[in-house]
């Protein structure tokens, strides 16, 4: 069962949070607002005139039996129709781009917070679901500040104003107007607060959806291979039905709503008219003046119904706004120093770590990493070897400070890293995955990933060094050759070969490689170790290696197992003096290399 945001992130928001979030992203963009509420009162003042238009056209045109006096009546109705539709214009236009320039703000504004939290944050949560807020929340929102929220304002300057023009028409038609007031918002207050938490629901069986849409989709190769379809298509069924039971407590409430808000003021308009009726009957007020308080009735009645029907609108879109600050106002776990150390250039390259102790946050009681101590030499070569499980993955991970540990330190060049800026730490490492990251860009784009300032040629040279440039020149745009989304238009060994050139450029000096050859064909691979060779030099270089060749070039290995550093030395030091190693290469490395 999917889970929203863990406690450990989750932020709890109070229902009056939501508006001054919003608006929050309204105050850069204040002069249009104004603009966008003076046309607002403009146009609903202009509407309301007309109800004297109305009173005019009764009594001093059809009951006076004047043309002359009526010609000029519907030319002042004609004239601030003419008003108030130019007031409506500018008020649409000005409120529609507010309504996307919100949305398209909030976006930057989530994306760019999402891509400082840590991997942390992305392990507990699915790809999906952070996708569904960025969609349908914030499309939602965008809906409600350019449409709902002006219509709700609009209606609201209408009831204010037309029950001031009721009272100067009638002030007991308006008293009781006022009664009736009250018994038809109170179906909006009290529906609107159970639409607002069902949307909240609804919104999340949305995001399980766009989880489950994404996870096939990408694995789409393995869903197929395992005919796995039918299982798939049942899952997503079961999704779907879970959106649309989410909904219909929605649908439900907010069907009530309006129904009965119409059938309120309806029944109150009826019964105003009959006592208005009653009124012009015995002489107290005129036709034309019951003819100009219907008319603002009517507008009063109409602007109430819209309230109500915008009212749950925007409890559905205060719920996915909740989502979106969950979103935007999740802790940054991986803290940076508010005055950073810098390191001293050109940077050595030298590693120690001292008494380091990590677990991963969804497995806290587990250490990977126990009091782990090591010095690497700048210029080193470093092999890392071990079983599954024993801490190779995740130390890169620590050095690149993708995690906080427990306890201990990770220094470099003498500087604990956790006092260096993560963009001046992580711009000294080169990182080339076993499972090569293909974006979904051309070539060039690709390779100057780490170097984004890299001319064409100089991209062209490091895809010459890493053995790249002869499969990229047989592409039809060659380097301007889009790949696809995640590279599915390579085979694993150009994916190797692209990551392996996108390190060249990146130029760094330090190197973390796991094992950065295991996806290459034995020619592929001789070209580039030969490239790697020349990456290598002068570099401090930690590979992660499951092949004897890897471990027999390497300066030192350090053997790893449950986190530990069980022995440290070079291939032969090892067999002679280690018994897990010999029997790791044994088992792995000779039975690997001999495959």
């Amino acid at each position: 069962m999917h889970k929203t945001l863990t406690p450990a992130t989750a932020i709890k928001h109070k229902n009056q949070q939501v508006l001054p979030w919003i608006f929050s992203f309204l105050k850069p963009y204040k002069l249009k607002v104004f603009a966008a509420i003076v046309f607002l009162f403009i146009g609903s003042l202009a509407w309301l005139s007309l109800g004297q238009g109305v009173k005019m056209m009764v009594d001093e045109g059809f009951i006076a039996d004047n043309s002359g006096r009526l010609n000029e009546i519907i030319a002042f109705i004609v004239a601030i129709t003419f008003v108030s539709a130019s007031a409506v214009f500018c008020r649409f236009y000005l409120m529609t781009w507010l309504g996307e320039r919100v949305s398209a703000d909030i976006r930057l504004t989530v994306f760019s917070h999402l891509l400082n939290l840590s991997p942390a944050f992305f392990a507990s949560e699915r790809p999906g679901e952070v996708i569904s807020r960025f969609t349908a929340d914030s499309t939602l929102l965008q809906s409600v500040v350019g449409s709902s929220l002006s219509m709700a304002l609009r209606s609201c300057v209408t009831v204010l104003g037309g029950l001031v023009m009721m009272g100067f028409t009638s002030f007991k038609l308006t008293g009781l107007v006022l009664l009736a007031v009250p018994l038809v918002l109170g179906p909006a207050v009290f529906f609107g607060k159970k639409v607002r938490g069902l949307s909240r629901q609804s919104q999340d069986r949305v995001g399980d959806l766009g989880a489950h849409i994404d996870e096939t989709l990408h694995e789409i190769h393995t869903v197929q291979a395992y005919t796995h379809e039918a299982k798939d298509r049942q899952s997503f069924t079961a999704c779907v039905e879970a959106v649309m039971d989410a909904a219909k407590g929605r649908i439900f409430y907010r069907a009530l709503l309006i129904s009965s808000v119409m059938l309120l003021s309806i029944c109150a308009i009826a019964f105003v008219t009959w006592v208005g009726a009653q009124d012009v009957m015995q002489g107290s007020i005129s036709a034309g003046e019951l003819s100009a308080f219907m008319f603002y009735a009517v507008m009063v009645a109409g602007a109430v119904a819209t309230i109500s029907e915008v009212f749950s609108e925007i409890q559905r879109a205060a719920g996915a706004t909740e989502r979106l600050i969950e979103l935007s106002q999740t802790p940054v776990d991986i803290i940076q120093a508010e005055q950073p150390e810098t390191l001293t250039t050109p940077t050595q390259g030298q590693i120690n770590l001292r008494e380091l102790a990590f677990a991963y946050p969804s497995a806290s009681d587990t250490n990977v990493i126990e009091h782990l101590s090591m010095a690497i030499q700048p210029g080193e070569r470093v092999a890392l070897v071990g079983p599954s499980g024993a801490g190779k993955s995740t130390l890169f991970e620590l050095l690149l400070r993708f995690y906080q540990p427990k306890s201990g330190q990770v220094m470099l060049d003498g500087v604990d890293i956790a006092n260096l800026s993560l963009q001046q730490l992580r711009q000294q490492y080169a990182l080339v995955p076993q499972e090569s990251v293909i974006f979904a860009a051309s070539v060039l784009e690709n390779v100057r990933y780490g170097r984004i300032d890299a001319t064409e040629e100089q991209v062209k040279q490091a895809c010459i060094a890493a053995r790249a440039d002869e499969f990229i020149a047989e592409f039809t745009d060659g380097y301007h050759t889009y790949l696809g989304e995640r590279g599915v238009r390579l085979s694993g060994g150009q994916k190797q070969r692209i990551a392996i050139a996108r390190a060249i450029l990146a130029d760094r000096p330090i190197l973390l490689l796991d094992e950065a050859t295991s996806a290459l064909d034995a020619v592929s691979e001789v070209k580039v170790k030969q490239a790697l060779e020349t990456l290598m030099r002068g570099r401090t270089t930690l590979i992660i290696a499951h092949r004897l060749a890897t471990v027999i070039n390497a300066d030192r290995i350090f053997v790893l197992d449950k986190g530990q550093l069980i022995a440290s030395g070079t291939h032969q030091e090892l067999m002679q003096s280690s018994s897990l190693y010999r029997e790791f290469a044994s088992l792995q490395l000779l039975t690997d290399e001999s495959v």
